[in-house]
């Protein structure tokens, strides 16, 4: 390989100084990423198994909770981020094809799909604030039969879908951040790896929302 084509790689695929080649730097980002998304999964399999403990503890008070939540609202955010999936992997395969302009209109889409759960979980929130529907002391509605107890449901609602939703937070920030350098150029489809590092991680962020729906909404 010439001097010319050496630095026309190089310019094509960015490599750090401690890779020896283009394939290991993948390699290794790829790994890097899938023990995150490791240490991210038993971080919410904990939160998981505190729901089930409680469950098998209180499962009148669940079944009872339970519908206070909008199955409906639930359901759209479901969709929602299950279109985003594709999206993010229409991303992907548009930079693999040198495809510029559908990478930044399907990462777009995937951040617009991204508020829209946000904005849904946000009107969800605020009719559970006003409803009294909190944990600890700050429960205050009358309707439950068992107000005393309800609150340990509603504690595990607002835990794992507010720490869910911190992670659609972040999940925007980093598909912005792809977004405004897909602008600029840094990515072909000789390297595009940051942009298959954020769609694993927002696969992740969909992944769990396909399991707190229904274990929240449907079968508590």
């Amino acid at each position: 390989m010439t001097h010319k084509d050496s630095a026309l790689r190089e310019s094509l695929f960015p490599l750090a100084d401690h890779f020896a080649e283009p394939t290991q730097q993948v390699e290794a980002g790829k790994l890097g990423m899938w023990l995150f998304l490791a240490t991210e999964i038993l971080f919410f399999g904990g939160l998981f198994v505190a729901y089930t403990i409680y469950h098998v503890m209180h499962p009148e008070l669940f079944k009872e909770a339970h519908k206070f939540l909008d199955v409906r609202l639930g359901a759209v955010n479901t969709v929602v981020l299950l279109f985003s999936s594709l999206t993010v992997v229409l991303a992907i395969h548009a930079a693999q094809k040198d495809n510029r302009k559908w990478v930044v209109f399907n990462l777009l889409l995937t951040i617009a799909c991204a508020l829209a759960f946000l904005v849904v979980k946000y009107f969800e929130y605020s009719h559970k604030i006003h409803a009294g529907l909190l944990p600890g002391y700050h429960f205050t509605n009358a309707e439950v039969s068992n107000p005393d107890e309800a609150h340990i449901f509603f504690g595990i609602y607002f835990l794992l879908t507010g720490l869910h939703g911190i992670h659609v937070v972040i999940g925007v920030i980093v598909l912005t951040w792809l977004t405004l350098r897909t602008i600029k150029g840094d990515f072909s489809s000789q390297y595009y790896m940051p942009i298959e590092l954020g769609g694993l991680y927002w696969h992740l962020v969909d992944v769990i929302w396909i399991f707190l729906f229904p274990l929240l909404y449907l079968i508590a």
